[in-house]
């Protein structure tokens, strides 16, 4: 049975002074490969004196640029939507017989085309030992991938981090901890390591908690909750994107909604921009209700 939720999420900079702020991009409205139904949709901005322009990246993402011709001492975000939230199976889909195995090779033409994200960034001397010491006997892609992504479930901490950027593969690795954005990046780096096209996905994540406790099994989460969360897509011949959900160790479900997809974190960012020179103080809010 499918569950209608409402999504606010509020992002609030309030400045010391009056400054100029700069063109900005937001990235804040979910990509047209969401598998979740989306019913509405608003994002609200302030200043009220401004212009906007909707696009599409060169990824497809949903994008809007703003541009604010006067001085203000606050910038705020509103983000509303509805979506209906109905059980997805991550594992329902077909696979090329070329790809139903690991290893395998992309066609010349789709290797091609999937150039970015086949790109390794990283070859620390952490990272690719991590990468020689995974089994490459040939065996079922699915089960591989569930494996690659519980390892790096249980072998990275999750931890909130709050610094800007994102953690190197072998920071990331030496620490054994880091953020969904962190976990994320070395999954994509593994893969790309194994020669298998990944991309970066920033998104909201859902969760609802359950109305009575399982037994013998984990529950979920006590309440209903939501956030904004990084997780990965492998590119499967016959299945296309694919999500793996690292903090977890999950393949992604129908709580996951993506709202940016790309080779690289730093064009997935949910807001990008500037200001002039100020003291800024941020307020973040993100929260999900039922809708009867």
């Amino acid at each position: 049975m499918a569950v209608q939720v409402a999504i606010r999420h509020n992002t609030e900079y309030e400045f010391d002074r009056p400054v100029p702020i700069h063109p900005h991009v937001v990235r804040l409205r979910p990509g047209p490969h969401c598998r979740t139904p989306i019913k509405s949709y608003s994002l609200k901005v302030e200043p009220e004196n401004h212009f906007v322009n909707w696009q599409q990246d060169p990824f497809g993402n949903h994008l809007a640029r703003f541009v604010f011709p006067e001085k203000s001492r606050l910038l705020k975000l509103h983000v509303e939507l509805v979506a209906e939230l109905a059980v997805i199976n991550p594992f329902d889909f077909f696979l090329e017989e070329s790809a139903e195995t690991f290893p395998f090779n992309y066609e010349p033409l789709l290797k091609d085309d999937l150039a970015p994200y086949l790109k390794i960034n990283e070859r620390g001397k952490q990272l690719t030992g991590w990468v020689k010491s995974i089994d490459r006997q040939k065996m079922a892609v699915v089960p591989f991938l569930v494996g690659i992504n519980q390892h790096i479930q249980q072998y990275v901490e999750y931890e909130r981090r709050l610094e800007e950027g994102i953690q190197s593969c072998e920071e990331t690795l030496t620490l054994k901890r880091g953020s969904c954005r962190d976990s994320a990046w070395l999954l994509i780096q593994v893969l790309r390591h194994l020669g298998l096209a990944a991309r970066f996905v920033s998104g909201y994540l859902v969760q609802l908690g359950s109305d009575s406790k399982s037994l013998g099994r984990p529950s979920g989460p006590d309440g209903d909750f939501t956030d904004l969360h990084a997780w990965a897509e492998v590119f499967l011949p016959g299945a296309g994107w694919i999500g793996l959900d690292q903090t977890s160790g999950l393949f992604v479900g129908e709580g996951h909604l993506p709202l940016a997809c790309t080779p690289a974190p730093t064009s997935a960012a949910a807001i990008t921009g500037a200001t002039g020179i100020c003291k800024t103080t941020l307020t973040f809010s993100n929260t999900v209700e039922r809708i009867p």
